[in-house]
């Protein structure tokens, strides 16, 4: 049984030809769709976040200046996500140390002495635990050499339970995916060959006329 060798099936050059013949807008427009299907879905499906933030600030001693206040808040905000410090928060939090690692960032300001913690969970109460277990934890612990560092840290604002996500909503992530998906069905639409018709015809240029001929023609 002999194939048939005018057989196109499953050759490379058969798809991009197809992709070729289809109107420009149709690449564009199955991207953009395509995308914002799946950016939804993902929103729909992915877990929402939350998060909340607590403050503590760190006030200078009598024995202190203001300068070193400022100095020992950068260093408070680098310490508080250290196991010394998680360690005694997972107590009150009532999660793990691996799980705190992973749901605690704290920020600070070059020009405040003050420690920004914020705690990220899937669930609402818990990202406040999370923040405020952190900051208690941070608070003991720097309280206890305050006779060495000669500053204080002293609770500013309580992180609250927060009322909405943190996360993207699926409106976002949906935008987001067709965005990117028409990128995409732009990107096709300049790779993608070129239609027979799309295609200049190229010139012929005629050869030159030997001797015999002009010797004809005279």
């Amino acid at each position: 049984m002999t194939e048939n060798p005018n057989r196109t099936t499953g050759r490379p050059g058969t798809a991009l030809s197809r992709v070729g013949a289809l109107p420009p807008w149709s690449l564009l427009a199955a991207g953009a769709v395509l995308g914002g299907v799946l950016g939804g879905a993902y929103g729909v499906l992915k877990t929402p976040q939350y998060t909340a933030t607590s403050y503590v600030i760190v006030v200078p001693t009598e024995k202190s200046d203001p300068a070193s206040a400022l100095g020992f808040a950068q260093a408070y905000g680098r310490v508080a996500t250290q196991v010394a410090v998680l360690g005694d928060a997972q107590v009150w939090a009532g999660v793990p140390v691996s799980t705190l690692r992973r749901s605690v960032q704290t920020a600070t300001s070059p020009d405040a002495p003050m420690v920004a913690v914020t705690g990220t969970s899937s669930r609402a109460d818990l990202a406040a635990d999370i923040a405020n277990a952190v900051t208690r934890s941070l608070t003991r612990h720097a309280n206890d050499s305050k006779d060495s560092t000669n500053v204080e840290l002293v609770p500013f604002s309580r992180a609250v339970r927060p009322t909405s996500p943190s996360s993207a909503s699926p409106t976002v992530t949906g935008l987001v995916g067709a965005s990117a998906g028409g990128l995409l069905g732009g990107l096709l639409l300049l790779v993608r060959p070129r239609r027979a018709e799309d295609a200049a015809p190229s010139a012929s240029v005629p050869g030159p006329a030997t001797a015999a001929d002009v010797h004809g023609q005279l």
